[in-house]
């Protein structure tokens, strides 16, 4: 594993599992076994380090996620939250919003462009389901989703078949308008 593989993937493990505040540089060097001298010469910063475990976070989640119909939408966060180290705890886009405020360019940069791409995705889906662009379905939709990624932290999977099926009657109503 190349370091900046093992970096990424240590500091992923510590920001997800722990917070990004509770995860100190420190706690990279200690679980990566680099020196702080080449642990830094990699990744500049503790701001810059989580924006590119964001960043890959994202590429393997659009990676994962079939946008091609609602149910295979939630069949994806199916197997997303259901997966050891993917989204068991939630979305972390979502928590390391709530834990910097939006005040470290870096991160919110990276949130922002989740939330963009995620919206835009669903928005794609939505308009070839229901046959036409509807903003609104697509925020019921979103809200479903996102919901269900939080809520299937402290209920469990099942919720997300409950946003899945709340999300296949939207769709079914919107497409026969």
């Amino acid at each position: 594993m190349d370091i900046d593989t093992q970096l990424l993937s240590a500091a992923e493990r510590l920001f997800d599992h722990d917070g990004f505040n509770a995860t100190g540089m420190g706690r990279v060097v200690n679980e990566t076994r680099l020196s702080s001298r080449t642990v830094y010469k990699h990744v500049g910063s503790k701001n810059a380090l989580m924006a590119r475990v964001l960043a890959e976070r994202r590429k393997r989640f659009f990676e994962h996620t079939d946008f091609t119909t609602t149910t295979a939408l939630f069949a994806s966060l199916q197997r997303w939250a259901d997966a050891d180290a993917e989204g068991v705890r939630g979305c972390l886009f979502f928590r390391v919003q709530a834990e910097t405020g939006g005040s470290i360019p870096e991160i919110a940069a990276q949130v922002a462009a989740y939330q963009a791409q995620l919206r835009t995705r669903i928005a794609d889906l939505v308009a070839s389901e229901a046959g036409v662009v509807d903003e609104q379905l697509t925020d019921q939709i979103l809200a479903l989703f996102e919901g269900a990624t939080t809520a299937a932290t402290y209920r469990g999977t099942a919720v997300i078949e409950a946003a899945h099926a709340c999300a296949l009657e939207l769709v079914r109503k919107r497409a026969q308008q």
